[in-house]
This record gives structure tokens, C-alpha cells and sequence, in this order.
């Protein structure tokens, strides 16, 4: 499917987020489930779209019709280039020896820097690329509550249009690293916390506004004796309060609502929403790699003849990235620099785009947001 379709006005990746507005994307059919073990896939070609955030890296191939071939979810552990480098070869083990990526999509923080490992064609940031994927597993979608590791972000829609839209990146209360340094603080798996706040009969009140009283709160709750249950279900609670009076503040929730990022494996913050709400909350399938499958249908919507991907041997190369201040203005811009073997692959961090080497799929974005 070619650009000329009405799937996205695609956004100038310079545009600070508040002009995103008015993104205008077209539903498509719900992505499929992977295909039967054993299945063959001969000649087998697909769209590669790669999410690189703070704290996970998540990369996808969606055949040519819009099924998830392969995903992979793993922490980034503060190495973003390292986290690419392994998630492509843990993707590329999942995958037939001869598939053909015909084109490749990134976002999230690391946007940039992934862009230059894989070779990307598409650049785009987290909104557009969550408000792809939503549209395309629950076309008739109008609110999208989305909360990763360090940051949540909520997106309005209006006839499959982005209308409005909100990210908290200031405070980490209420997203993935507090709940897993919860979970840890009270020697619980994160992967069950969401079932003790299923088991609670009602949730105690939980200060969720600042993640320091809101831990504050729970061991005064733990030492006077409320059951765990009661206790993780409050906290719960407490941070879906957080983030529909602040994130949310203003903004009318419709249905549908989906809920996507790593949090929404967390049943109990869906039984808030729900209840706060009084609403269904969908969680899609595939909800932890939702941004990842949003760059993917974005390089599917670009459709390039010839792709930038630079192929599964990106693993093996080794990048080396180094940073400086440009002191040609008081702007005192910090420009970041990626190399390999000494040659400069890529600059950015520039206002002005005096040290800007293009980036993968650039231009053609620049061209399409005229």
C-alpha cells in the first residue's frame, strides 16, 4: 500500500509533540495472531519496526499482511545500542534464514540512535507511532492510554484522527520502574503483582501523586496491617487517580479505551481504569510491543522501493557514539554524534541543523509533513 492513502499525515520529527495534533490515520484489519508452529513461510518479506525506550527495546516484523511474525521485549538496561544489537538477533533466530526486510521503522526516545543502527527508512515519535497501532488493532479506538517504563502518555481521537494529546515524562510515579521497584521492595515477581490486587476485596488509600509518599504510605499500611492484597490494589488505585487528574485533566475518555505499554500487564491497573472509568479497558495481544508495531505499519505505509535496512549483520558492528556542546550561540546546543570504525554515521541535537547529518528516511519525511 502506497503513501498516497490517508494513514498518516506523518509528523515533522522536529515538531515539538503539541503539534502532532490532527494526525490523521485510516484503520486497518486487526493485526493476526504468529503463524502455527511448523507453518512454512517460504520467501517470506515483512516490515521491521523497532521501539526504543529508557527501560525496554522492542522490535517486531509484521508480514507483508499485517501479521506479527516475530517480537522481541527486553530491558534496555541503559545500553540502547547494545539492547538493538541483541533484540535483532534474538528477532532473526525467530525468523526463516531468508526473509526479506522491505522496510524499517523506529520511535521511541532512542529514535534517532536506532534509526542509524538498523538502517531505518521512517523516523517517528511515540504518539504517532501508538496512535498507528491502536487504529489498526481496535479501528474504531478514541482514547489510548499508554504508560511504559518512565513515561505515559495519553492520545484523543476523533474519527480515527488524533485530536489531543498529553505525556508525563517529569515524574515516574505510576509508570513501569516504580511498580517494579515495588514489587521488588515487597519480594513479589512483577509478573504476579497485578493477581494480589485482583485477590484484594477493596484497596486502601494509597498517597499516589509523588512515588516517595505514595511508598511512604504503603509500609504505614504494611505496619499497621492491611493485607498485601489490599495494599498493592490501593496503590493501584492511587495511580490511576495520578493519572487521570493530571495526565488526563481536561480531556474527555471515550470508548473504546485501550491500554498499551509494558503497565498494561498489570491486571490490577486495568481493574482500576475500569472501575474509575466505569468503561471497558481493551488490552491488546500484543500490548507490550505496540510502539514497535506502529513504526513497522509506518515503513508499511511508506512502502520505499529500496530500503535503508542495513541487514541482521548490524549485530556484529561495532558503533561508538560521543558528545559535544556547539558554542555558536548561547543556545549551547549538546550535539550527539554516532561512529563507526572513525566515520561519522549521524549528528543531531542541533536548533538550527548546523552539525545535522541526515538521518535514515529524513528527507522523505520532511517531504511528506509539507
Amino acid at each position: 500500500m502506497g503513501p498516497s492513502r490517508r494513514c498518516v499525515r506523518l509528523l515533522k520529527e522536529k515538531q515539538e509533540p503539541q503539534r502532532a495534533r490532527g494526525i490523521a490515520v485510516e484503520a486497518r484489519p486487526p493485526i493476526r495472531n504468529h503463524v502455527e508452529e511448523g507453518e512454512e513461510r517460504e520467501d517470506m518479506r515483512g516490515y521491521l519496526g523497532v521501539d526504543v525506550g529508557s527501560v525496554s527495546t522492542n522490535l517486531v516484523l509484521l508480514d507483508e499482511n499485517g501479521e506479527v511474525a516475530a517480537s522481541v521485549y527486553r530491558r534496555t538496561m541503559g545500553q540502547p545500542i547494545r539492547a538493538v544489537q541483541e533484540g535483532l538477533k534474538e528477532l532473526g533466530a525467530q525468523l526463516p534464514p531468508d526473509v526479506e526486510v522491505i522496510g524499517a521503522g523506529t520511535t521511541g526516545s532512542a529514535r534517532h540512535l536506532s534509526g542509524i543502527i538498523v538502517g531505518a527508512d521512517i523516523v517517528k515519535n511515540e504518539i504517532t507511532a501508538h496512535a498507528v497501532a491502536a487504529l489498526h488493532v481496535v479501528p474504531e479506538v478514541r482514547t489510548v492510554i499508554e504508560i511504559g517504563g518512565q513515561d505515559s502518555k495519553i492520545i484523543i481521537l476523533q474519527d480515527g484522527i488524533v485530536v489531543d494529546f498529553a505525556m508525563n515524562t517529569v515524574c515516574a510515579a505510576g509508570t513501569g520502574s516504580f511498580l517494579d521497584h515495588q514489587a521488588a521492595r515487597l519480594a513479589i515477581p512483577i509478573e504476579e503483582f497485578g493477581e494480589y490486587a485482583l485477590r484484594a476485596e477493596t484497596g486502601v488509600q494509597i498517597a499516589g501523586r509523588c512515588s516517595v509518599f505514595a511508598e511512604s504510605d504503603m509500609i504505614h499500611k504494611q505496619q499497621v496491617g492491611h493485607p498485601i492484597e489490599n495494599i498493592i490494589y490501593g496503590l493501584c488505585e492511587a495511580l490511576v487517580r495520578n493519572y487521570l487528574n493530571n495526565l488526563a485533566k481536561g480531556k474527555s475518555i471515550e470508548p473504546p479505551v485501550v491500554f498499551q505499554g509494558g503497565v498494561a500487564a498489570n491486571v490490577g491497573m486495568k481493574r482500576a481504569f475500569e472501575e474509575a472509568l466505569g468503561m471497558e479497558v481493551v488490552v491488546p495481544e500484543h500490548y507490550n510491543v505496540m510502539g514497535a508495531i506502529g513504526a513497522a505499519l509506518l515503513a508499511r505505509e511508506l512502502n520505499p522501493t529500496v530500503t535503508n535496512f542495513k541487514g541482521f549483520r548490524v549485530t556484529e558492528i561495532e558503533y561508538r557514539t560521543s558528545s559535544f556542546n556547539c558554542k555558536g550561540c548561547s543556545n549551547n546546543c549538546e550535539i550527539v554524534k554516532i561512529m563507526v570504525e572513525g566515520e561519522t554515521l549521524a549528528r543531531w541535537g542541533g536548533r538550527c541543523g548546523k552539525w545535522e547529518v541526515d538521518l535514515p528516511g529524513a528527507r522523505a519525511e520532511r517531504a511528506a509533513s509539507l
